[in-house]
């Protein structure tokens, strides 16, 4: 389990995360929405201690992330796989090398019998042909490079799969793609997610419950029916917005 309590993050007169609470239960995907700049990527690092916060707990798996020494917080992030919002792919290696990164485990790392058909089975995990290994991040479309980014994260068996705007800059129809992605992977694999986007349609097919960051805060945690009953101005406002941007669908 996943919880974040009264926790406050600032960066100068900035005041970002303002006493958020924030919980993802074991093996449900959870939507964390919220307008661009409103925090949303802030959150999610402090989850696996990329960001600490100024005051308030960052509790994974009953352990308090700020608190973990150096070799108790490597061991907790080998439980946490992390997709970059850019999928963050290294230009110079291969879809190959890429993936392997992922494998955070030396031996694992090191075993050729063992990372070859592990990279083999991610790539089929997030559809991509056992071609594409010998690909360039530059010869990729941008969603296959995001598969790629979510085959990496996948590749050392997390726990816990955290996703940075998995779907932006996709075109709807690669965007639908990535969606239906998260939703079988969190049921095959069985992990618990958070998909962080200002996509609510996407929210809305993938999620088991969805959080609203505004201003600082969480201002609902629920099912998708609690968010489309919700009489919270915030909640109501944020999909009224997307209604008249054609980008929301019950």
């Amino acid at each position: 389990m996943i919880e974040l309590r009264a926790v406050r993050k600032r960066f100068g007169e900035q005041v970002v995360l303002d006493g958020v609470d924030f919980e993802v239960r074991e093996g449900e995907t959870l939507a964390l929405l919220g307008p661009s700049g409103t925090g949303k990527s802030v959150l999610l690092k402090h989850i696996n201690g990329l960001i600490r916060p100024d005051s308030g707990q960052v509790i994974v798996d009953g352990k308090e992330v700020a608190l973990l020494p150096r070799k108790a917080l490597a061991h907790l992030r080998t439980s946490i796989g992390y997709v970059f919002q850019n999928g963050a792919l290294f230009d110079s290696m291969n879809v190959f090398e890429n993936v392997r990164l992922g494998l955070s485990d030396e031996t694992q790392y090191g075993d050729k019998d063992y990372y070859e058909p592990r990279i083999a089975e991610c790539l089929r995990l997030v559809n991509l042909s056992p071609e594409t290994m010998e690909k360039l991040p530059s010869q990729l479309s941008g969603g296959m490079r995001k598969r790629v980014g979510i085959a990496r994260a996948i590749a050392g068996k997390p726990k816990y799969l955290l996703y940075d705007e998995p779907t932006s800059g996709l075109d709807p129809v690669n965007a639908n793609v990535i969606d239906d992605l998260v939703r079988r992977l969190d049921e095959e694999l069985g992990v618990s997610s958070i998909m962080v986007t200002h996509d609510v349609r996407g929210a809305f097919n993938v999620a088991d419950r969805i959080a609203l960051l505004s201003d600082g805060k969480i201002v609902l945690q629920g099912t998708p029916e609690e968010f489309r009953d919700s009489e919270n101005p915030k909640v109501k406002a944020f999909l009224e917005r997307d209604f008249e941007n054609n980008s929301f669908a019950a």
